[in-house]
């Protein structure tokens, strides 16, 4: 039988009393996106390694921590790198974060991730709103037992992605002149990256950007009620599409170039969230 009702207690009990507020918006940072964090006043820091049972990120550009602070004057709690099927976790631990920032009150859960893009008519650098997504390649975080203390043993997934909050990011873009690019998202497990023919099957199924990550946490947080919206940035394209070999350098030094705009973007979006 499953721990995580009660891992899930212990690290909110150990988070709550060290936060010094409750956060109303969760934001998750993808490869790269961290130094997002830098246009929020940071109010305190938990390393995940001090959390008791609670998974670590190992891969490099994922610091590993939650900061809790505020975007503008919205509450907020940042995930500043998430974990990963492929380290070798359970989907259930996997989704431990978004389950966490659920129960500690968000209302709303932004998910980001560094991604490659599958859609022809994309390129390096372009910023797209994650529309919908394709999970059947990974697990489900669901399976299992199911807690009802979390939510309904068969959750609805008609709308993952909250269109009235999608609908705010593309305002914002409009006013920051930012170009967006509106999309499916793809979830695999990794860490290789697809082959040519692999992606040639995603774009038949109808995927805009593919990646190793979002769509679990998108769906255990729906699980629990939390709206959720997403913005893939595409640091690359696919195998096939491009004839460069994909490397994960190559994903950093996108989300750096990208910085600028991707902060810019989730700051209006987040700031605009308290009023």
């Amino acid at each position: 039988m499953s721990d995580i009702p009660e891992r899930l207690e212990k690290a909110v009990e150990y988070i709550s009393a060290r936060a010094g507020m409750t956060p109303e918006v969760g934001i998750v940072l993808g490869s790269g996106l961290g130094n997002f964090a830098e246009r929020a006043e940071i109010i305190s820091e938990i390393p995940y390694e001090d959390i008791p049972g609670f998974p670590r990120s190992t891969v490099e550009g994922h610091k590993g921590c939650f900061l809790f602070g505020k975007v503008g004057d919205t509450p907020v709690v940042i995930m500043q790198g998430r974990v990963h099927h492929y380290e070798g976790y359970p989907m259930e631990e996997v989704v431990m974060p978004a389950r966490v920032m659920g129960l500690m009150g968000i209302k709303t859960l932004l998910l980001t991730n560094a991604a490659g893009g599958v859609n022809k008519s994309f390129k390096a650098g372009d910023l797209m709103l994650i529309t919908d997504h394709i999970s059947a390649f990974v697990p489900n975080p669901l399976i299992g037992r199911n807690f009802s203390g979390l939510g309904t043993r068969f959750p609805d997934m008609s709308e993952v992605y909250d269109s009235a909050l999608s609908g705010r990011i593309k305002a914002c873009a409009e006013k920051l002149g930012t170009e967006l690019k509106e999309g499916v998202y793809c979830q695999l497990t990794g860490p290789s990256y697809e082959t040519p023919a692999e992606i040639k099957m995603l774009s038949f199924l109808g995927a805009d950007a593919v990646g190793m990550s979002t769509a679990v946490e998108a769906i255990a947080a729906r699980h629990m009620g939390v709206r959720v919206c997403g913005i893939s940035l595409i640091t690359n394209m696919a195998a096939g599409i491009s004839e460069v070999p994909l490397s994960h350098e190559e994903v950093k030094e996108a989300a750096d170039a990208a910085g600028e705009r991707f902060g810019a973007l989730v700051e209006s979006f987040v700031s605009g969230l308290s009023e």
